[in-house]
């Protein structure tokens, strides 16, 4: 947990306190920690393993937000706003979280200015990403917003891009789609264009990375 930006410069004996809130348990692959409109009345943090975050438009179809597979913070955002669950997260492999009452959770930040302080920070940052999406869905076309979201799933930040070779999660077309603002069907064109000019490849139910900076010029990078 001091790991991460959520708690960045808190004392370690007060994130002690708060791991001690709560408990761990193992998630078997395929399992729902929470589902879209869950009251969100416990926060998650994902300690090992791999879990999805998506959700249910008003029109039904499925949209993926995320997939995460780092330890971290999960279902902060019903918490902290105090709204049903906007999303809901499953395990894509065997997970172990940890879980605590949101209202432990919320005291913590109370009693904390210096983890207030880290939580605006990576609220702050949220908003930015967002609006960086909003950006790309203005100013770079479908194959530029593909190429620049396989190049986000391989590294943390975009700032340091990685190698040539590098794998990526498994993830479907359709899934992509919904990461990148575009239909499926337009996304494996994109997609098997990228292959035929050998910018990356799949190996089994993941792609590659072969060549980054090819990805990086058509991303805007």
């Amino acid at each position: 947990m001091l790991a991460t930006p959520l708690l960045e410069g808190v004392p370690k004996g007060a994130v002690g306190t708060l791991a001690a809130s709560g408990r761990v348990r193992l998630f078997r692959k395929g399992t729902y920690l929470c589902h879209q409109g869950d009251p969100a009345d416990e926060i998650y943090f994902l300690l090992e393993g791999r879990v999805e975050i998506s959700s249910t438009s008003v029109t039904g179809s499925r949209i993926l937000h995320a997939t995460v597979d780092i330890p971290q913070f999960v279902g902060e955002l019903g918490v902290l706003a105090e709204i049903d669950r906007t999303a809901s997260v499953l395990t894509l492999e065997d997970s172990q979280v940890w879980i605590a009452a949101a209202e432990e959770f919320l005291d913590f930040l109370g009693g904390e200015p210096s983890a207030a302080r880290s939580l605006l920070r990576v609220l702050a940052r949220q908003v930015h990403s967002h609006e960086a999406f909003v950006d790309d869905l203005l100013f770079l076309d479908l194959k530029g917003r593909v190429a620049k979201r396989l190049l986000q799933m391989a590294t943390p930040s975009l700032d340091d891009l990685p190698v040539d070779g590098k794998a990526i999660p498994g993830v479907t077309h359709a899934d992509l789609a919904s990461l990148c603002g575009g239909s499926r069907e337009n996304v494996t064109r994109v997609l098997s264009e990228f292959q035929r000019r050998e910018l990356l490849e799949r190996d089994g139910k993941r792609y590659v990375l072969k060549k980054v900076d090819g990805l990086a010029k058509i991303a805007g990078l």
